[in-house]
């Protein structure tokens, strides 16, 4: 997690540049990004999860709780613009007073309001990429913000390892992802992940290990393109640019086969 990202500032500009891309959307306009829902499915999963997590910090409770106090969607997009509206200003309110050492509920093994958040700027990110996709125009992500949504993805969404699972190296796999514009790079160990999460639902399924930092030894393989292009390439976002993969075909695929489920 980078010290140098202002998450609450870019939470609030990318939650505004949202609501601006969902307004040039019909309500019914399938998203194209997200198969199943419609520009106000999508209003309102933004919106809801900016409610929630506001809830969680503002008073203090766990997830089950914040969703027992959850509020009926909106019906109509006047309604859920209104909704959006106030959860993103209320959301952007609570993290910017709130420490972020502080401690508060998370589905991570990071329970501090530092990792709200980094995880909601991303967020309002890359729903606003869905919503500039919907809308049928796109505009530029920040390189900064991207980079360190790749680390995000790398180490937290992909690579996180909770304390039920076990992740075990297989074969002489490293992939280098690089950011060309901001110089910023990742090695990536591929192997399997196992383990029966407390639900005792039971995993085995290709996964990826970042390494602490990349010390520039040789990889099988490599991905690069801007931060922003590799940010929207592993949430399984159409990029802007090239995303261009070179070296070991067989390393390659292992690794798209790891981030092949995708993430919401």
């Amino acid at each position: 997690m980078s010290s140098n990202v202002d998450y609450v500032a870019h939470l609030t500009r990318e939650s505004a540049r949202f609501a601006e891309a969902i307004a040039r959307a019909a309500p019914d306009v399938p998203v194209p990004s997200c198969p199943g829902w419609n520009a106000d499915d999508l209003l309102w999963h933004l919106g809801e999860v900016q409610w929630f997590w506001a809830a969680v910090v503002r008073e203090d409770v766990t997830g089950e709780q914040a969703e027992e106090l959850k509020p009926p969607r909106p019906s109509g997009r006047a309604g859920l613009l209104t909704f959006f509206d106030r959860a993103s200003h209320d959301l952007a309110e609570i993290l910017a007073a709130t420490p972020p050492e502080s401690a508060a509920w998370t589905s991570s093994d990071d329970k501090s309001v530092a990792f709200i958040r980094r995880r909601q700027a991303h967020e309002a990110l890359i729903h606003r990429v869905d919503a500039e996709l919907t809308a049928g125009s796109r505009t530029p992500l920040d390189p900064v913000l991207a980079a360190d949504g790749v680390d995000e993805a790398l180490r937290v969404i992909y690579g996180g390892v909770p304390d039920w699972g076990t992740f075990t190296p297989e074969g002489d796999g490293l992939v280098r992802l690089r950011a060309a514009d901001t110089g910023a790079s990742w090695l990536v160990l591929l192997g399997r992940f196992t383990g029966t999460d407390p639900g005792g639902t039971s995993y085995d399924e290709p996964a990826i290990y970042p390494a602490a930092s990349d010390p520039g030894s040789d990889a099988a393989a490599q991905v690069a393109g801007a931060a922003a292009d590799l940010d929207c390439w592993l949430w399984h976002r159409p990029p802007l640019g090239p995303v261009e993969r070179s070296g070991d075909p067989r390393v390659l695929e292992r690794f798209e086969a790891a981030i092949g489920p995708g993430v919401e």
